[in-house]
């Protein structure tokens, strides 16, 4: 792992961090490549690629339903009860985010709020290749279902033998996925925004994958909904001397093990420190199943940070802005407030990263490369959208209607001006207009659900 020593007061930089940049031009190139033919093609494009990519020749791309339903019977049952487990969990934690239509009123009579509708359908692309992920269909459908989608279509490569992984069938299922189909890479994104012969085009595409799909996703973005950008996975873990360097070399390969590209950060407070960590990193390595992975990814984009204090540590975690932040620090909670960027914070020794990907609750489609800056985990918000509601009495238009019209005749919007003057002077003429009466909160929410009142709105 490459090494940075911070001086006293010395900061930390994006100099220091040498990030690599979120696209590879030569897969945005191929993937406006795939794009354009899946649209003139559909299905016989995506044959091609199948074939192509994948080694596998495909008639029909959707799993038939009683596949979906046999999938239990095909993963043994630890498997199974762990799934099911996961996705009570982690339905239990999203369904704390559901959020209601919202109306107030005035005291003028005008009514303004929200209505909360779910997306019709998403479309959840969830990566084949070096392994297999169940848990990205539980993190991404599981919001999806909590939210309202109607249509949830999932999209993953094929196996070899054109099936697909049981457990992802059975994740689909607990889920509340509709739709599977045996298609991966950026031609799986071309087919969920556009469509093709066998798939209906979606109005949001989330989920994660290689650097194809990920540009891909930008190419769609704007035609379609995305979550983001996702780029190779990150952990920074911020650890002091009274952490165990044998845990702290654990997690940092539970992260290197995904993908070369991985990035691992070690924040801490001495050269011996970190030569210990390094040293029980090899130590592990002896057992790992994924070694090469592991190695190339911890030589490539690992990074150890040497700080002189706590307050110099977490202003380069800052910068950092990693997906993943453990704190192996003394009372770590104590500690929350000083992270300001990141995608998904964990406390203390006994709360590994692994416990985020597949049990906590909380969701694993995180922000990458720095984009926890600005950018927040995977949640029901993404799989809802929100309609503006006003209705204007006539004592609250005249109430408005100077405001208006001064910002309308200083855009130069004649019309926009003139359509309120219009009412204005009808108010004048007349005095038959009444202030919107008691009750218009009840209006609103019966027009919203014949079985709902307006209980909570703010009256």
């Amino acid at each position: 792992m490459r090494r940075v020593v911070l001086a006293p007061n010395e900061q930390f930089t994006n100099a220091h961090l040498k990030r690599p940049s979120a696209f590879n031009p030569q897969a945005l190139e191929a993937a406006t490549e795939i794009i354009a033919n899946v649209r003139e093609n559909g299905d016989a494009a995506l044959r091609d690629y199948t074939q192509r990519f994948d080694g596998v020749a495909v008639d029909a791309f959707r799993v038939p339903q009683s596949d979906i339903d046999a999938a239990r019977e095909k993963i043994d049952p630890t498997t199974a009860k762990a799934l099911e487990q996961a996705a009570a969990q982690i339905r239990e934690f999203h369904e704390r985010q559901l959020q209601q239509s919202w109306f107030s009123v005035r005291e003028d009579g005008a009514l303004v709020g929200a209505k909360v509708s779910p997306l019709d359908s998403v479309g959840i692309y969830v990566p084949g290749g070096r392994a297999l992920y169940p848990s990205t269909v539980l993190m991404n459908a599981l919001p999806a279902s909590v939210a309202g989608v109607e249509r949830i279509a999932c999209v993953t490569p094929p196996s070899k033998d054109g099936s697909v992984d049981a457990a992802i069938l059975e994740a689909c299922r607990l889920s509340g996925v509709t739709e599977v189909y045996t298609v991966g890479g950026a031609q799986a994104i071309a087919a969920l925004a556009y469509g093709t012969e066998s798939i209906a085009p979606v109005a949001k595409i989330t989920g994660p994958g290689n650097a194809y799909v990920a540009a891909a996703k930008k190419i769609v973005s704007g035609d379609v909904g995305i979550d983001m950008i996702a780029g190779p996975s990150e952990v920074c873990v911020v650890a002091d001397d009274t952490a165990d360097p044998s845990l702290v070399a654990i997690d940092l390969m539970a992260q290197a093990e995904h993908d070369p590209l991985a990035a691992c950060y070690l924040v801490t407070f001495s050269e011996g420190y970190a030569n210990e960590v390094e040293r029980m990193i090899k130590v592990h390595m002896a057992s790992s199943t994924r070694a090469e992975i592991t190695a190339a990814s911890l030589a490539d984009q690992g990074l150890v940070v040497v700080c002189d204090t706590l307050d110099q540590a977490f202003r380069a975690v800052n910068i950092i802005a990693p997906e993943h932040l453990e704190l192996h620090i003394h009372h770590a909670i104590d500690s929350l407030g000083a992270v300001k960027n990141a995608g998904a914070i964990f406390l203390g020794e006994w709360t590994p990263e692994a416990v985020g990907d597949y049990a906590a609750g909380p969701n694993h489609t995180l922000p990458t490369g720095g984009t926890a800056k600005y950018a927040s985990p995977l949640s029901v918000d993404d799989f809802i959208k929100k309609s503006s509601v006003i209705q204007y009495s006539p004592q609250a238009l005249g109430r408005d209607a100077d405001i208006v019209m001064a910002i309308a005749r200083h855009e130069g919007l004649w019309a926009h001006a003139r359509s309120v003057e219009l009412r204005k002077e009808l108010l004048g003429e007349s005095d038959k207009f009444n202030v919107a009466g008691s009750g218009i909160l009840d209006v609103a929410a019966q027009a919203l659900d014949p079985d709902a009142s307006a209980g909570g709105a703010d009256e």
